[in-house]
């Protein structure tokens, strides 16, 4: 039998054009962004309203917290998100049909077709829900994960501690007379969302503007936190199932050696995708829209490809911006061939055993420092985790956070982000103590295929000397052959390039100058002492990349990143309800 295509006369009615549905969408979000805007003007400027009773366009309230759900839905929008479509029409139809039903059956005392704001305000919301409807299935995306227990308590606990709080400042403030507490409480409600009180409120309670403002925008902080709980990223909570663990696992078993992040592919809070031949797979983690991966896809390079295009379809399907961190220059041409830039963040260091040697006017000053070290007495024992009794690995990881003095836990593209895990047997403890056998630093290194490791933690009690960590770094290089290692992973050094090629005679003004901002940064972040405490070993340094899809969203990325790898603090939990380092 023929095969026949349909004629253009017995097709279905196709839907509205592709150009017309996108321009419908954009003047969806643009709506909602001019009237943020407005919101925002509102309670800056004069008022909005006039006297007399009159209604707005779809969410325009003269308040803060309008404006901050405007804004918000402006970027869902943007996302082409199907959870704020749906949200807006649900919202968005029934505020026009009551416009509607008020213009055709208001009565003489409450006429509202007396003033031309309540039809340009129809006329507003009902070309807001036409765009909806043309635009409709261009909304398509995938809702993000939500926290909606936690965001319900969180409300719930906003609305008391800011009712409260504005009913005694209203108490204090108030000069009308024959309000009760339910007035002031349903004022303080009321401005919670807008500026513009009720009539009768009005009458009731006469507060200074500031109060008003106050009380508005403690009604937007509250929002705000709502949506950050809500949605923000879950930092802590296990997304790595045990069944992913396991054929992650196998995958580095047989691939593992290939590249020296693939270890920490296996923290609890990354994601992984697969290949549709299992045979690969990309693990990652959504922070702030992103979805951040890091270092090279696990398994087979010929199933890269295949683990690629599964990940960068679930983050279209989400409408998340896909990026890698850490990527090496073999993963970042295969990621290239799907689309993503790269942008060189750095080097690795990574010391050949084979090669290293303290011998030669080079290594001086870590040969000084190693026996200074030695000469104090310092000693080194180096296990696999596997061989530490669990009181003592107990104890190993009950200093390692306490030497961490609270600061926040850095680290996701190279850090495992635990401690002392069973599962994690074959990682190695680098332990020094003093004289007196109390210990005073450890290093931790995760498994880098059969033959290598790779550097996830370093701790030491701030009393010790100088050039610990180096001392135990050179030790272990010293008896890498009883472990069997042939290569060392230490630190990622980031700009490394900038700081060498900048410091050499002829460099150019421009390079100076980026050394010289780096330099400035480095008081805060260690840019630039990273570089020069893995130089010391002179280590075959091995580039890094970062991979994007658009260069216009490198500013999201570096902030995600930052928030990821712990350099940008987001407000969390109280540091008592925080996950220690040790497994469960």
């Amino acid at each position: 039998m023929t095969s026949r295509t349909p004629s253009p006369q017995n097709s279905q009615p196709s839907p509205a054009p592709s150009r017309i549905r996108q321009a419908a969408a954009g003047t969806s979000v643009w709506y909602l962004r001019a009237v943020a805007l407005l919101n925002v003007l509102a309670v800056l400027a004069v008022p909005f309203r006039d006297e007399g009773e009159y209604f707005t366009p779809y969410l325009l309230t003269e308040g803060l917290v309008s404006a901050v759900l405007a804004l918000w839905l402006a970027v869902a929008m943007r996302r082409r998100k199907r959870a704020a479509w749906i949200f807006n029409m649900a919202l968005a139809s029934p505020t026009w049909a009551s416009m509607v039903l008020a213009l055709a059956f208001s009565d003489a005392d409450l006429d509202f077709r007396s003033h031309w704001v309540n039809w340009a305000s129809t006329a507003a919301t009902g070309l807001f829900v036409l765009v909806l409807l043309v635009g409709r299935q261009e909304f398509t995306s995938k809702g993000d994960r939500s926290n909606p227990k936690t965001a319900f308590a969180t409300l719930l606990s906003g609305l008391v501690a800011g009712g409260g709080f504005g009913t005694l400042l209203i108490q204090a403030t108030n000069t009308a007379s024959g309000d009760g507490f339910l007035d002031r409480l349903n004022y303080t409600l009321c401005g919670l969302i807008t500026v513009q009180p009720s009539t009768r409120a009005g009458e009731l309670v006469q507060v200074p503007g500031w109060v008003d403002g106050t009380i508005n925008l403690m009604g937007a902080l509250l929002f705000l936190t709502v949506l950050y709980v809500a949605f923000r990223s879950p930092r802590g909570q296990e997304l790595l199932t045990e069944a992913d663990d396991a054929r992650l696992r196998a995958l580095l078993a047989e691939h593992g050696e290939r590249d020296s992040l693939g270890y920490f592919a296996l923290r609890r809070d990354k994601a992984a995708v697969f290949s549709p031949s299992g045979k690969a797979a990309v693990t990652y983690r959504m922070v702030g829209g992103v979805s951040l991966a890091s270092g090279d896809p696990i398994g087979d390079p010929e199933a890269w490809p295949g683990a690629i295009e599964a990940w960068l379809s679930e983050a279209r399907e989400h409408a998340w911006v896909p990026a890698v961190m850490g990527a090496s220059e073999e993963a970042g041409v295969i990621y290239a061939r799907h689309g993503l830039d790269a942008l060189e963040l750095g080097d690795e260091a990574i010391v050949e055993v084979a090669e290293f040697s303290l011998e030669g006017r080079a290594m001086r000053v870590v040969r000084q420092a190693r026996n200074r070290v030695r000469r104090a007495g310092y000693t080194v024992r180096i296990r696999r985790h596997e061989e530490i009794p669990e009181l003592e690995m107990a104890e190993l990881v009950a200093k390692a956070d306490r030497w961490r003095m609270g600061e926040t836990e850095r680290g996701f593209s190279m850090a495992l982000g635990r401690l002392g895990a069973p599962e994690d047997g074959r990682c190695v403890m680098v332990e020094c103590m003093d004289t007196r056998g109390e210990l005073r630093a450890l290093l931790s290194f995760v498994p880098w295929g059969a033959e290598g490791l790779s550097l996830d933690l370093m701790r030491r009690d701030r009393d010790t000397e100088n050039g610990l960590m180096e001392f135990m770094v050179i030790e272990l290089l010293q008896q890498a052959e009883e472990l069997k290692l042939e290569r060392v992973s230490l630190n990622f050094a980031m700009f490394r390039a900038v700081f060498e090629r900048g410091a050499k005679l002829g460099a150019g003004p421009v390079l100076r100058l980026w050394r010289s901002v780096l330099t400035f940064f480095s008081r805060w972040w260690q840019i630039e002492s990273l570089y020069r405490a893995n130089a010391k070993y002179r280590p075959i340094w091995e580039p890094r990349y970062l991979l994007f899809e658009k260069s216009s969203e490198l500013v999201r990325i570096g902030l995600a990143s930052g928030r990821a790898e712990g350099f940008v603090s987001a407000p969390g939990l109280p540091a008592l309800f925080r996950r220690r380092t040790r497994s469960r």
